[in-house]
Formats: structure tokens, C-alpha cells, sequence
């Protein structure tokens, strides 16, 4: 189960989620939230 959880990002690591983000809406072809893609880049970094 997901946990809600309030973070501070600062303006450049907001820009580069957003990037990643919008990469991955075009390789997906679907809507993909804020929260997975701050998931995917910690599961990926931790492993």
C-alpha cells in the first residue's frame, strides 16, 4: 500500500522529475503520475 508522504524539491530536480516524466508518457502512451516516476528513480538508484 502507497504512503502519502510531503517532500521540499527544489526547482531543478522538479524540472528534471517533470522531463522524465514526459519522457515516459510519450514510451508509455498513457498518463503516468508525478508519484511513479519519483518511484521508478528511487527503486532504480536503491538497487
Amino acid at each position: 500500500m502507497a504512503k502519502r508522504i510531503t517532500i521540499m524539491l527544489d526547482e531543478e530536480l522538479d524540472k528534471k522529475i517533470r522531463v522524465l516524466q514526459a519522457k515516459m508518457i510519450q514510451n508509455e502512451n498513457r498518463s503516468v503520475s508525478f508519484s511513479k516516476v519519483i518511484n521508478e528513480v528511487i527503486k532504480k538508484k536503491t538497487r
